[in-house]
């Protein structure tokens, strides 16, 4: 019973050392203090450059910081600000009706479409219609159409689909000129 008693005395002991070794000590843990002191003044310096980064960054020449109503005001980046011409865009889904929409991309001025035949007429449409500018102009639009076959469209009936958006689209403005 003795020899037990006294040999888990000994691997008790033995870990007691063991563990005080690894900690700096029994009681004292000035090195471990020190260098946890040191690592705490470091991220705060890291921190404190990157606060001052991110200042230099958001704010403005005139000394005013962001805010959440930044969200909301626009801005002149053409990558977060959308620039297709509402009524071109509005005007191509009307004059395209027919045609069953498949894709829309606002942000981009891309929709596409299935096909479909337009009333009155016997041969299946698909349209891509592109409104690559804010502006009420030609430019603006380009229409892709293609028949079910996979053949082209003449460019005839082509430029009358793209006149056909146009003229559409100045009636919508001028309607809301009027309001």
């Amino acid at each position: 019973m003795t020899f037990h008693r006294l040999a888990r005395t000994a691997i008790l002991g033995g870990l007691v050392l063991s563990l005080a070794a690894c900690g700096g000590g029994l009681f004292g843990r000035g090195d471990a203090d020190a260098r946890r002191a040191a690592t705490d003044r470091q991220v705060a310096a890291g921190q404190a450059q990157r606060d001052a980064e991110w200042a230099e960054r958001n704010v403005g020449a005139r000394g005013e910081s962001s805010s959440m109503w930044d969200l909301f005001r626009t801005k002149d980046d053409p990558n977060t600000t959308v620039e297709v011409n509402k009524y071109i865009w509005n005007a191509a889904l009307e004059v395209l009706n027919f045609l069953p929409v498949q894709s829309v991309d606002p942000f981009t001025g891309v929709f596409a479409t299935g096909y479909g035949v337009p009333p009155g007429g016997g041969r299946a449409y698909r349209a891509t219609v592109y409104v690559q500018d804010p502006a009420l102009d030609a430019r603006s639009l380009k229409v892709s159409l293609q028949t079910q076959g996979g053949g082209t469209v003449s460019a005839e009936t082509q430029r009358a689909v793209e006149d056909a958006i146009l003229n559409r689209a100045r009636q919508l403005r001028l309607r809301d000129a009027k309001l």
